[in-house]
């Protein structure tokens, strides 16, 4: 009856002893500590995704991984055996000394993997308009625990992609994917450069755009969501910009009883997604 359990730490034993890559001047460790510079991600279309439960997650959602990266801290760590058992098999595995993962690694206390995964990437174009669908647009948010809440709320309620306007902190910012908890990998995210271009094409396509603003004259319970739109969610300080907010179709605003002026972003953001799900789920 023991004979499972020694060969099972047997194969560990010989995992742990089957370094890949021991030298930080490896090309592969090149290439994942440029990935913490958004220069060096953009450049290359790829991003770091670490930990346990969002590699887990990225191999879940069949999300393109270019290498996963161990060392045998691994096998310390949760659910850690349960993933390298499946992915043992696989081509672009490579196996580090402790140590130099933890050079590599960003997170305070490292759990041992980490995998590069490519850019996933979505256009407009992928936006069947005649399906109502809800989007939200981010104008300068520039937070990435903000930004990553926001993204993970979307997948929580059904929202149909996030657009990433030019200001905004970068998406594939390891913070940002961490913070997401693996909803980066299943909405949809959009880049676009230009907010205002694709306001006027979501308007010509008579999908409505609304802006959180102060000075907002409706409140979110009494907008019709429904029939889809386009909500936009501005800067943590400044929120949106005068610009977008001048030709949004509508003002909108959280009815709030305290004595609060504002909310964070991404609470608010939330609360209205929320709003948005209950009356598009009746």
């Amino acid at each position: 009856m023991e004979a499972p359990r020694i060969y099972g730490e047997l194969k560990k034993v010989l995992v742990i002893n089957m370094v890949d890559i021991t030298s930080p001047s490896n090309p592969i460790i090149k290439e994942i500590k440029s990935l913490y510079r958004k220069k060096g991600r953009w450049d290359k279309k790829l991003f770091i995704v670490e930990g346990v439960k969002m590699v887990k997650e990225c191999i879940d959602n069949s999300y393109p991984l270019k290498y996963i990266i161990y060392s045998q801290d691994l096998f310390n760590i949760d659910g850690g055996k349960e993933l390298f058992d499946s992915i043992s098999s696989l081509q672009n595995l490579k196996c580090v000394p402790a140590k130099l993962f933890r050079e590599i690694s960003e997170m305070g206390t490292p759990q041992g993997i980490l995998a590069i995964a490519k850019f996933r990437v979505n256009t407009m174009n992928d936006i069947n308009k005649e399906d109502n669908p809800f989007l939200l647009l981010l104008d300068g948010v520039q937070d990435p625990g903000n930004m990553g809440t926001i993204i993970r709320t979307a997948d929580a309620f059904g929202i149909d992609g996030v657009v990433i306007t030019k200001g905004c902190v970068d998406v594939y910012n390891p913070k940002v994917v961490r913070a997401t908890m693996g909803s980066i990998f299943r909405v949809p995210i959009y880049h676009e450069e230009d907010g205002i271009k694709l306001i006027k094409e979501f308007k010509k396509n008579k999908i409505k755009t609304y802006s959180t603003s102060l000075k907002g004259e409706k409140y979110i319970q009494n907008v019709d969501f429904k029939e889809g739109g386009l909500l936009i969610i501005g800067n943590e300080s400044k929120g949106v910009s005068e610009t977008l907010e001048s030709i949004a179709d509508d003002l909108i605003k959280i009815p709030m009883a305290g004595g609060a002026e504002s909310l964070n972003v991404a609470v608010a953001s939330s609360i209205i997604m929320y709003e948005v799900m209950r009356q598009r789920i009746q």
